[in-house]
């Protein structure tokens, strides 16, 4: 029963997301919209809501800099997609090449805001608010009044494919599963090795039935949702370019040291810059970073629409925020996962979905995500002050 209660204050909002999930395929069921976990509809809610999730981990690092955010990466995503069309659709530039110019050109985006927060000392919501004034006008002078769309098939394939891409369904459902399988196997022995290693430096573990419990239900996800995808037309691209951001940025902030100086100047920037982290640095790269992830979601978010429009990145500065709270991390910086972030966006795409296939007007549908968010923030906060009494 420990054990539970553990869990359960270490996961709450894990277990929050699985009830809100059940509670929109029950609404969705008796009011005869579909399943929430139909094939299609899994699809779309990666597809759809893939750019959170890659944002969010961008976001997680700004934020465990001491609850610093960034006010610009919609009008990043924004300009980085019209300069993108113009490359590609406009001036013909060869595929990629315009990625490569478009990536060079979001890190530059966070590189200058980067300088003024970290070096210059400017607040980072005065910065990235100009930011996000500046890059969506210069976004909207590149675009005019019209969008740009029908870029080449060999930037399409790139993101919006699926694996395999073959026609014949039976290959489709076989691969698929075969892939399910393969993520299983590879986590169980990552569990596997990691016991072992503990155990051999004599840290403390969990039980043997709580690790196999634990095993059987992240592998039992995994196989449904490959299962789920199998139906449709296999596993989404998108979902390969999540998987490598959430892989990547877990490992840099869970074991490498620039990693951890990142948690250290949340959590005091004075104490660590006398312990000789170069605190100004780290920030400069938390913003920088910030921006290179921005144009990734540029290029995923056109590649879906095949345009670039003036209205590309319109609010994902606030989910990405929003899924970074809701996942765990602290208004005051220094806390939070990567982990944390992806269940934050899952929770954020999961609302969005399910409200908009109840047909519930935008405008409580802003109503309950803002919500939403606050009660993040107040439980982060009210976890603090009891920290402290104690």
């Amino acid at each position: 029963m420990s054990k539970v209660k553990n869990f359960l204050s270490k996961n709450a909002m894990l277990v929050v997301l699985v009830l809100v999930m059940l509670m929109f395929e029950v609404l969705m069921s008796s009011n005869k919209k579909g399943s929430l976990f139909s094939p299609a509809n899994l699809t779309n809610l990666i597809k759809q809501n893939g750019y959170v999730i890659i944002l969010a981990a961008g976001m997680l690092l700004c934020i465990l800099t001491g609850g610093n955010i960034d006010l610009a990466v919609g009008s990043t995503v924004c300009l980085v997609g019209a300069i993108a069309g113009k490359l590609m659709v406009d001036w013909k530039v060869d595929p990629f090449v315009s990625i490569l110019v478009c990536l060079a050109v979001a890190t530059l985006l966070g590189a200058w805001q980067a300088f003024w927060i970290a070096y210059m000392r400017i607040p980072p919501f005065v910065t990235t608010l100009s930011g996000m004034l500046v890059f969506k006008g210069v976004a909207l002078l590149i675009l005019g009044s019209r969008g740009i769309s029908l870029f080449p098939p060999k930037f399409l394939s790139l993101f919006i494919s699926s694996i395999p891409s073959v026609p014949d369904p039976g290959i489709t459902k076989a691969v698929t599963l075969m892939i399910g399988i393969g993520i299983v196997a590879v986590l169980v022995a990552v569990e596997v090795m990691s016991r072992l290693r503990k155990q051999r430096k004599g840290y403390a573990v969990d039980s043997l039935w709580w690790m196999l419990a634990r095993l059987v239900a992240v592998s039992t996800v995994v196989i449904f949702v490959s299962l789920r995808l199998g139906q449709q037309n296999g596993i989404p691209l998108t979902l390969v370019w999540l998987a490598a951001v959430v892989l990547l940025y877990t490992y840099f902030t869970q074991n490498t040291v620039p990693g951890r100086y990142l948690y250290a100047l949340g959590g005091n920037e004075k104490t660590a810059r006398l312990s000789g982290i170069d605190t100004r640095k780290m920030m400069f790269f938390a913003y920088t970073n910030m921006g290179f992830l921005a144009g990734v979601t540029a290029l995923l978010v056109v590649a879906r629409q095949n345009q670039a429009s003036t209205m590309a990145g319109e609010g994902y500065e606030l989910d990405a925020i929003g899924a970074c709270f809701i996942g765990g991390a602290s208004a005051y910086g220094g806390v939070g996962t990567v982990g944390g972030a992806v269940i934050g966006a899952i929770f954020v795409g999961v609302l969005n979905m399910g409200m908009s296939i109840l047909g519930w007007d935008i405008n409580l549908q802003r109503v309950i995500k803002g919500l939403v968010l606050l009660a993040a923030v107040v439980f982060d906060v009210h976890l603090k002050n009891r920290k402290q009494a104690a």
